[in-house]
């Protein structure tokens, strides 16, 4: 048991590494840029609640974890100028993040192949919290950037009239 939790937690972080090197040769895409920056797979903020994205963004906050990207770190006030370079930020952890699921999602895949469902099923529980979670919770913070900025074109509008 102890060999699996090692080696799921080896191979999530491993993944981590593989999906920025992926990340960094899909972004020059096109590709990338219309369709990946947008992704949003749980629109409903409720669906959110229920799985626990408030639960794990505390976890991150509130841990090591948190100066695993410093970037987007919010040490201070963040101004709207920042926003679209923030967005991007976590564009580029987002898609990272789930790279390296699929990436692990195929390590499961091979366990399961090869009759080791236990083992299997250890790998994709380390993958969710280690990946999947840090995607979901990239796009609900890309959601809330974005809801920012249309208050603000908003607001501008009105200035404007």
């Amino acid at each position: 048991m102890i060999k699996y939790l090692t080696f799921s937690f080896s191979i999530s972080v491993i993944s981590w590494i593989i999906g920025m090197v992926v990340n960094a040769i899909l972004i020059k895409t096109t590709y990338y840029n219309q369709n990946l920056t947008n992704l949003n797979f749980l629109k409903n903020e409720r669906v959110n609640s229920y799985i626990g994205i408030g639960i794990f963004k505390w976890i991150i906050i509130h841990s090591f974890f948190k100066y695993f990207n410093p970037k987007l770190s919010m040490k201070k006030k963040i101004q709207p100028s920042e926003l679209p370079n923030l967005r991007h930020e976590m564009t580029i952890a987002e898609i990272s993040h789930l790279i390296g699921f699929a990436f692990v999602t195929a390590f499961a895949i091979v366990k399961i192949v090869k009759g080791q469902y236990l083992f299997a099923l250890i790998i994709m529980i380390v993958n969710i919290l280690l990946n999947l979670y840090p995607t979901l919770l990239q796009q609900q913070n890309k959601r809330r950037i974005d809801k920012y900025n249309r208050i603000l074109a908003i607001r501008a509008s009105n200035l404007v009239k």
